[in-house]
């Protein structure tokens, strides 16, 4: 009699492992490599344990994340802030939208020719982000400075053609945001977003001459198309990113240079 009931409970136990594994779900989220990349690693084996497979796909650039994720080749992404993909529905129609904030990269102007933006003679060569809103993000930051002057109201949307005052006539060069690091050399300054600070060897820390106020406009969020908003999977993702442990993994690796955001 004990040996059927423990070949009974042997086979629920079974049972109970096989619909387990039926139930789970997998997902397909994209990021940029570095830190969204290594933060999605912790997230995917903590939601793992809660059913849900992730399948993590880096791409390279800031463009092709949203469309992949538009065209179905994505169930979500996370590697950028409100402004861009406000950009991104504003230029290319994606019925993309937000589930929950993520963390904040606060960017920074770096130089390898000047301890201090102070030291930047007048006329010198500035390098910004080409895309509309981290070359906006790069400019705001110098304007927070009081470096240049924006025009009145122009917020997230600031572009070069935005500045109404430069008194050191510095001259703005855009430049893909990947390559900033390298163009290091051939300026007198480039503000750089942290992933690719972090890939190219810098410090976020402790190398910027300038740095951001880690409290402004650009948190970065998890996105998914507007029609799975609701379902489950959105659910058990935004609440495994947004666990205890997660947070402890990016306070712990990234040592400020990469703040939790919820």
């Amino acid at each position: 009699m004990k040996a059927l009931a423990t070949a009974g409970a042997l086979a629920l136990a079974l049972a109970a492992g096989l619909l387990t594994a039926a139930s789970a779900e997998t997902i397909k989220v994209g990021v940029t490599p570095g830190p969204h990349a290594q933060i999605l690693e912790k997230v995917k084996a903590e939601a793992a344990k809660k059913g849900l497979e992730i399948k993590v796909i880096e791409f390279s650039d800031y463009v092709v994340p949203n469309a992949a994720l538009a065209s179905g080749d994505l169930e979500a992404n996370a590697f950028q802030h409100q402004p861009y993909l406000d950009n991104q529905i504003r230029d290319r129609g994606y019925k993309i939208v937000p589930v929950g904030l993520t963390v904040n990269f606060p960017i920074g102007v770096y130089s390898t020719k000047y301890k201090s933006f102070d030291q930047i003679p007048a006329g010198a060569s500035i390098g910004i982000p080409n895309d509309p809103t981290n070359g906006g993000r790069v400019l705001l930051l110098l304007a927070d400075k009081g470096l240049i002057k924006l025009k009145d109201g122009i917020g997230v949307k600031a572009s070069v053609v935005d500045v109404v005052d430069n008194p050191k006539k510095l001259r703005f060069v855009e430049i893909d945001a990947a390559q900033l690091p390298r163009s290091l050399p051939d300026l007198a300054a480039a503000g750089i977003n942290t992933n690719y600070a972090k890939e190219a060897g810098l410090d976020p820390v402790k190398d910027p001459i300038l740095r951001e106020d880690p409290k402004g406009p650009y948190v970065n969020i998890i996105a998914v198309r507007a029609e799975d908003k609701d379902k489950p999977w959105v659910k058990t993702l935004v609440e495994t990113y947004q666990s205890p442990e997660t947070r402890a993994f990016i306070l712990e690796t990234f040592k400020g240079a990469v703040l939790p955001s919820w």
